[in-house]
């Protein structure tokens, strides 16, 4: 059985170690090198300052992913905009953990009366464009060539959900 809760300080390890698979091992994070506990710790703190939740779900007693969101920019405009992120842990895909996560992440911005969520998804990664759209985002735009990694260029396909 997956449980999905509220992380809490315990969680930060396991978050982090997720992080840094995804820094280490695919374009879903665009950053190249890992982040510290330091680095988890301050994000963990500015998603509490700010009342930005962050999802943990556990499988079989064991953190095995994390949702969370932001507000897309740092102006006044953008406060009912939110990016979110989804990451299940290296080996854990396919049991559901990432779409309980969402699902459960668009629940608690639907009740925090957030207008939309936006996702920036690399264009190569089909599977999460497809995981997307079976929650009713839509394409709402295409940025050609706005990150770079592993030597090559990519491209980002912006991805919206109105609530």
């Amino acid at each position: 059985m997956i449980n999905i809760r509220i992380a809490t300080d315990e969680d930060l390890p396991k978050i982090l170690e997720i992080v840094n698979h995804n820094i280490q091992h695919s374009t879903a994070v665009y950053d190249y090198e890992p982040k510290t506990e330091a680095f988890i710790k301050h994000w963990f703190q500015e998603k509490q300052e700010n009342n930005y939740p962050v999802l943990v779900a556990e499988y079989k007693g064991e953190v095995s992913g994390y949702a969370s969101y932001a507000q897309l920019k740092a102006k006044d405009g953008y406060k009912f905009t939110m990016e979110h992120s989804v990451y299940v842990a290296p080996g854990q895909e396919g049991k559901g953990i990432g779409k309980l996560l969402l699902a459960q992440l668009i629940a608690i911005a639907k009740k925090n009366n957030i207008h939309s969520l936006i996702g920036l998804i690399d264009a190569d990664n089909a599977g999460s464009i497809a995981f997307h759209k079976k929650f009713g985002f839509t394409e709402a735009g295409f940025l050609k060539e706005a990150g770079y990694k592993f030597d090559r260029w990519l491209d980002v396909v912006i991805m919206q959900l109105y609530l």
